[in-house]
């Protein structure tokens, strides 16, 4: 079922067509946007993608404002095969580019720089904590952007 959200995102729980190769509760898998739900449809339908998960996982990271420890749950773990035949797994977070850098001051209230600022750096306490989490695993962490998503 598609809805809106106040944002005015597309949302709704996804129906698995591929279900053998989801990891998690195949009826609680949801899309909180349109680029989550075209990368949805992309890991259950391609032949090479062997296993996939949607914010199944937990990882454990200092919230910079904070101090406090909370839980992060990246958007995506996969396990695909890969054009040479090797299987990978890897760990992804789809976000917008701009969120990827820092926050620029141009034109932009205070509040809208501090709102950006915060969200940036909790982000990178995120990122660094998912890093340390795959790179004891032998997981591969990757941000994908709209520059990589729809080329």
């Amino acid at each position: 079922m598609k809805t809106k959200s106040k944002k005015g995102y597309q949302q709704g729980r996804y129906r698995l067509r591929n279900a053998h190769k989801y990891r998690g509760n195949p009826r609680r898998v949801f899309y909180r946007s349109s680029w989550e739900l075209s990368f949805h449809q992309f890991l259950d339908n391609n032949p090479n993608v062997l296993e996939w998960a949607s914010e199944e996982i937990a990882i454990s990271y200092v919230k910079p404002t904070t101090r406090r420890v909370h839980k992060y749950y990246p958007d995506y773990w996969a396990k695909y095969r890969t054009k040479t035949g090797e299987v990978v797994e890897e760990m992804i977070e789809l976000k917008p580019l701009k969120q990827t850098r820092p926050p620029t001051k141009r034109g932009k209230s205070k509040k809208t720089q501090l709102y950006e600022g915060t969200m940036y750096y909790i982000n990178q306490a995120k990122w660094k904590a998912a890093q340390a989490f795959c790179k004891k695993r032998g997981i591969q962490f990757r941000i994908l952007t709209e520059r990589s998503l729809f080329k």
